[in-house]
């Protein structure tokens, strides 16, 4: 057994919705950037299978919060890893359903991480809009969809992000439409991995407060479009 250290971080930012000054930190605190100095071999192999991952980067802040449980760390690092690093199905539209994800959960870090991926894999600013402001087709009416400026695959996984995100039980219709615009068996498992785990990561990240994110706003499309340029 090993203590990580208590080192929380304080990030400057306010809430707004009460308006005064008050300092945030993650829940928790994160835990040390490199294994402590009485880690077990084990746990020295899972920081570093997390780094070779990461790099070039360092660990970010999630690593840092699920690094408190080195096994479930090295378990979601395979698993996350396998999902942005090992499937076929198209980058862009993987990316887009993750930033829908992101909306749907109102998981801040999640969109601000994942809103540039989807813009470097091929998915259009007007098309990323649609993401960030469709109201959920899992509820309620599919004809702002069917009029959006999504692609018809891009219109099918939407709806299955909706329905899995939001109602859990994909109706045959919504599942068929997968088919019927040509993602195969594969495709569909890794779409299917790749929603479920994405709402399993920004459950975490919200109910911790991963990366102190919750009281602020999602990137715009535009800001997002001007960092990229």
């Amino acid at each position: 057994m090993y203590v990580f250290q208590r080192r929380p971080i304080i990030l400057k930012y306010t809430f707004k919705s009460i308006g005064i000054n008050h300092k945030r930190t993650m829940r928790l605190p994160y835990a040390p950037s490199t294994p402590p100095v009485d880690a077990s071999p084990d746990t020295a192999d899972i920081y570093a299978r997390i780094a070779e991952r990461r790099n070039p980067r360092p660990l970010i802040p999630l690593d840092l919060s699920l690094l408190h449980s080195p096994p479930v760390a090295d378990g979601w690092n395979s698993f996350i890893g396998a999902i942005r690093s090992r499937t076929l199905v198209d980058s862009g539209v993987m990316e887009l359903a993750v930033c829908r994800v992101a909306v749907l959960n109102n998981a801040v870090y999640e969109w601000n991480a994942h809103a540039p991926l989807a813009l470097k894999g091929g998915i259009k600013p007007d098309q990323l809009q649609t993401a960030l402001t469709l109201p959920s087709t899992a509820e309620g009416d599919v004809a702002e969809l069917e009029n959006s400026a999504l692609t018809a695959k891009q219109r099918a996984v939407l709806r299955y992000t909706d329905q899995m995100t939001r109602t859990i039980r994909v109706r045959d219709d919504v599942f068929a439409e997968l088919k019927m615009v040509g993602y195969d068996d594969r495709d569909i498992v890794e779409l299917t991995t790749g929603i479920a785990g994405y709402n399993c990561v920004s459950r975490f990240l919200v109910a911790l407060d991963v990366g102190e994110n919750n009281a602020r706003e999602m990137k715009t499309v535009d800001e997002l479009v001007a960092t990229l340029q």
